[in-house]
């Protein structure tokens, strides 16, 4: 194991730890240091994606934000609402679970959740980085902020993150006692509630503590188990204590959590009958008939974090981030969707993160900067069994893969103004990854393995028994520079370096690595390079202009892109033969080239307000993003032979085109206000995989959401009311796929009856997942 438990004890005892808890919730806890409240200019609105505080305008980088307020009047539930309305981002949960997210920024990003493979998109809790996409899907309460910065970031953050990052930004507490209650209940026995009270203890500390209770009915059932499906049950709380601040020289943040997501397996929708029982497919796509239920499902998630500012002149400050975070998992993956025991996967993750984060800033006159060290250890353990019950009796393929990862950075960015109107930035990163696997393969007969209450014995030989580790190093360097005319617009251009380290395959089989010395004896060097995959990089260009007109009434941000993204790292899994028996095999392939260039739009404007009251306002904000991501050479084994198949696969997640529109209202009622506000955002054609499915690829759909809200005078309780895809559209967000195809094109292979011929199993396997079908919640505050 990476982490030791006297590590863990030592840490605990030294650093208690702030804000990278991570779990399936987030409540409320801390602001970022000087985090400042949400203008009504968009452009004008602070974020720190530079690590200091700036304008939205001043950033030459793509960056959209979020306010608290602005999250809440809409109603947004959790962090993948805000992908309707960020260009070329898609944030959703992966598969089976409530609380796994699979991110995309431009093109960039990953889905597969096993311990192996690095998230492409970071997701960082108060500058924490969550190492894992297990409890990454955080849901929004009482949120200072959330940005989300497109392209490569490793010169200001602490993990470096090849396709962008998203930052969850907390509030601090207040400088006195604060009570409040909220609750939600809708469609489905939604029924949510968070208690949040904080109080000071003196003039210079602060606790304050949070208690939730999220849950909703399911969208369907199974109708095998009886259970509901797409449910949520979920229990949260954490404690927070704070000292200084608020005009003080040091500020010192520590905060506890625990978080724990009871919800049932969510079961996909098949799109075919069942190839050997004829079963049909089922009307309800919230419906499914898998019949695994064990493990049961369950994730669990806690952390400890302590954060510490402290300014050490005018111009110096220097801050701690240290963190520790562990996250359990149970699910039962029924692949196939159908009673039979057929692709049945039960699945254990276990994570666990330990970080430590040191920041020197530096701002007099002309420079500004910052110089920074990272060190993250981590160990993510995935163990599974692959159940082909209908091809052979109890025939069970497990897989026990622990991936630690140990890294160290050095890190630093500076901004010179040359001029008062031209500045120029550079930054660099050095890094070192270290990755380490012990992975074994095991064949069962009889039933499933022991590690989950199987009763299978051991047949064969390991198809790998496995233990080795590699070593990574890259420099990745950041320049920009910007004009400014004046203090409302900004005119840039940017070249940035993106890195992620390699790894192993949890899923390889080491028995069909190659034989490179033709003695039917495979060196541990033959099964190392077989199942490792080589680190990916980019080279990324942008330009852009930002600029608020009209006294901040219309903001307006265009960007412009290029990336060229080399040794794309593609995971996946297929049907294959172990020991002359039909199982289920990792394959990872660098695929080679790939580019992809686009634009972004986004603007916010205030078309209308009340000259005599000042108070009525009428506002449309709007989002645009257009990709052309293509491969450029994918290579993939063919026959034996190595075949350049890129005109034949697509970048999945990433469809051609996002756009957004929110229309919104404000208007004073006596001595209050209500706020009216309506979004419509739409999608192109997304492809699940790389390899086009026309079952399980989405085609383009578009989402109209719609939010009314009253506040009370002084803001002391408000009234909303929300609908979420008032129009129910049905859409697809991620599926399962083992049926035959033709190794070159993907076209899927039909059998005699028209259906698509499996792969893997007797049944089939062709499932898919879909988004949230209409809701209509209300939702109330109180506060003291």
């Amino acid at each position: 194991m990476a982490v030791r438990s006297t590590a863990l004890n030592t840490f605990r005892i030294l650093a208690l730890s702030s804000a990278a808890w991570g779990g399936c919730v987030t409540l409320p806890a801390l602001a970022q240091e000087g985090a400042s409240a949400p203008s009504d200019d968009e452009g004008a609105i602070v974020v720190t994606a530079r690590r200091r505080e700036e304008t939205l305008v001043a950033v030459p980088i793509a960056v959209s934000a979020f306010s608290g307020d602005k999250l809440e009047s809409q109603g947004a539930l959790d962090i993948t609402d805000i992908a309707n309305v960020v260009p070329n981002t898609t944030l959703e949960a992966s598969r089976g679970t409530n609380s796994t997210l699979t991110a995309f920024i431009r093109g960039v990003g990953q889905q597969d959740p096993v311990s192996g493979f690095e998230q492409g998109v970071g997701i960082y809790l108060d500058d924490v980085y969550l190492n894992r996409p297990q409890g990454s899907l955080l849901d929004i309460y009482d949120v200072e902020r959330i940005e989300v910065l497109r392209g490569p970031q490793g010169t200001l953050y602490g993990r470096n993150t090849i396709g962008g990052a998203v930052k969850y930004v907390t509030k601090m507490l207040p400088q006195e006692f604060a009570l409040k209650l909220k609750g939600s209940f809708g469609t489905y026995d939604q029924a949510d509630g968070v208690l949040t009270v904080s109080a000071p203890i003196s003039d210079l500390i602060r606790v304050g503590g949070a208690v939730a209770r999220l849950s909703r009915g399911g969208f369907g059932k199974n109708l095998t188990t009886g259970e509901d499906n797409y449910n949520k049950d979920v229990w949260a709380a954490r404690a927070t204590f704070e000292m200084g601040g608020y005009g003080e020289p040091v500020l010192m943040r520590i905060t506890g959590d625990y978080t724990k997501d009871n919800s049932n397996a969510r079961g996909g929708h098949r799109l075919m009958p069942g190839q050997l029982s004829g079963t049909p497919m089922l009307k309800d796509v919230f419906d499914t008939q898998g019949g695994l239920t064990d493990p049961k499902q369950y994730v669990k998630s806690y952390g400890l974090s302590m954060n510490i500012s402290a300014e050490l002149s005018d111009s110096v400050t220097l801050r701690s981030i240290s963190a520790w975070r562990k996250d359990d998992s149970a699910s039962p993956i029924d692949f196939d969707a159908l009673p039979a025991i057929d692709v049945d996967v039960p699945a254990y993750y276990f994570n666990e993160q330990l970080s430590q984060e040191f920041q020197l800033l530096y701002d007099n006159g002309p420079l500004k900067g910052m110089v920074g060290f990272y060190y993250l250890d981590a160990r993510a353990d995935t163990l599974f069994d692959v159940r082909l019950f209908t091809t052979l009796a109890g025939l069970t393929a497990f897989t026990q893969a622990n991936v630690d990862t140990e890294t160290y950075a050095i890190f630093g960015d500076f901004t010179f103004d040359v001029t008062d109107q031209i500045s120029l930035s550079a930054g660099g990163r050095y890094t070192w990854d270290k990755r380490r696997a012990d992975i074994l393969r095991q064949n069962y007969l009889g039933g499933g393995s022991p590690v989950f209450d199987g009763a299978g014995v051991p047949f064969g030989a390991p198809g790998t028994d496995f233990n080795g580790e590699r070593e990574y190093k890259k420099f990745t360097p950041r320049f920009s520079v910007s004009y400014k005319p004046n203090r409302d617009h900004n005119v840039y251009a940017s070249y940035s370096k993106g890195f992620k380290g390699g790894g192993f395959d949890p899923r390889g089989v080491g028995v069909n690595a190659p034989d490179l010395n033709q003695d039917g004896i495979r060196q541990d060097s033959e099964v190392a390079a077989f199942l490792s995959f080589a680190p990916e990089q980019v080279d990324s260009y942008e330009v852009g202009y930002k600029g608020n007109f009209m006294g901040g009434a219309l903001y307006v941000a265009v960007a412009g892109f290029y990336a060229d993204y080399k040794d794309v790292q593609i995971p996946g899994s297929v049907a294959c033969s172990v020991g002359g028996i039909a199982s289920f095999c990792g394959i990872v392939s660098n695929a080679g080239k790939a580019t992809f260039k686009g634009l972004e739009f986004e603007s916010n404007a205030r078309l209308g307000r009340d000259v005599l009251t000042g108070g009525d306002r009428i506002n449309l904000s709007t989002a645009i993003g257009y990709i052309d991501a293509k491969y450029k050479e994918y290579i993939s084994n063919i026959g034996g032979v190595p075949t350049d198949v890129a005109d034949f696969r697509k970048v999945q997640n990433t469809p051609k085109w996002t756009a957004s529109g929110t229309l919104s209202y404000t208007a004073p009622v006596g001595e209050g206000s209500i706020y009216v506000g309506s979004t419509l955002s739409w999608r192109s054609k997304t492809y699940q995989f790389e390899i086009p499915n026309p079952y399980i690829d989405q085609k383009g759909f578009a989402l109209w959401d719609a939010s009314i809200v009253y506040t009370a005078p002084d803001d002391r309780w408000s009234l909303g009311l929300h609908g979420k895809n008032l129009l129910d559209k049905e859409y697809k967000t991620s599926g399962y796929t083992f049926v035959a195809a033709n190794p070159t094109t993907g076209a899927i292979i039909n059998n005699a009856a028209g259906f698509p011929t499996p792969s893997l199993g007797k049944e089939g396997t062709l499932t898919a997942f879909y988004g949230n079908p209409r809701q209509v919640f209300v939702t109330g505050t109180l506060k003291f």
